[in-house]
């Protein structure tokens, strides 16, 4: 099955996007605005769950009602500045299990390190969605979920805050049966491998550090 991309336009995210673009938005502030948009958009990118039908008694009758159905999801965070969507989407699903991916991007090669990997033991019967803000080169996003295919999940999605267009481009060639959800597609990357225009280091950003 073909992966779809999905740039969101709602409202209220573009909003918040804006705010997360400027230099002089505060750390704590662009924290807050991080999860609120990575909240925002689990809603699009949870849409397709699967559900089934339970009967339920309401204070004045009983009730067919649909729930989740089987062991639903798993949101795997690349760190570092992946950590700063995890917040918001359990906010959402907090019944969710939460895996990490440790990756660095070498300053010369541009391609990322793997340096730590656990996920969860269950992670066979799960939906995974891998969060990290920032869709660049979109090496880190492809060796992640490289990674996660050979523990055979249910499913995988991508969702970010900023794609850059040769980002999206070399995720959606590598892994075409990925999901990609992103809340901004940018013009391109300088020769540094930074989106333009981009929010600057996201990480950096998130927790304070240069």
């Amino acid at each position: 099955m073909s992966g779809t991309i999905t740039i969101t336009n709602h409202p209220l995210i573009q909003h918040k996007v804006a705010i997360l673009r400027n230099k002089n938005t505060s750390s704590k502030d662009f924290r807050t605005l991080v999860g609120e948009i990575a909240m925002l958009m689990c809603y699009e990118a949870t849409r397709d769950l699967t559900l089934e039908e339970r009967e339920i008694e309401t204070p004045v009758a009983k009730a067919k009602v649909n729930v989740l159905a089987g062991k639903k999801l798993a949101f795997v965070p690349i760190l570092r500045a992946g950590l700063g969507m995890v917040d918001g989407v359990l906010q959402l699903v907090p019944s969710a299990r939460v895996g990490h991916i440790g990756l660095y991007r070498n300053p010369e090669t541009l391609k990322p390190v793997e340096y730590y990997c656990k996920l969860p033991a269950d992670i066979s019967d799960r939906e995974v969605i891998v969060l990290d803000p920032m869709l660049a080169t979109g090496g880190s996003a492809i060796d992640a979920i490289t990674q996660i295919k050979k523990r055979n999940p249910r499913s995988i999605k991508f969702m970010g805050l900023i794609a850059a267009p040769e980002g999206l481009e070399a995720l959606h060639k590598a892994h075409p049966d990925v999901d990609i959800f992103c809340a901004a597609k940018d013009e391109r990357l300088n020769d540094h491998g930074y989106i333009v225009p981009g929010l600057g280091d996201a990480g950096d950003r998130i927790f304070g550090t240069k």
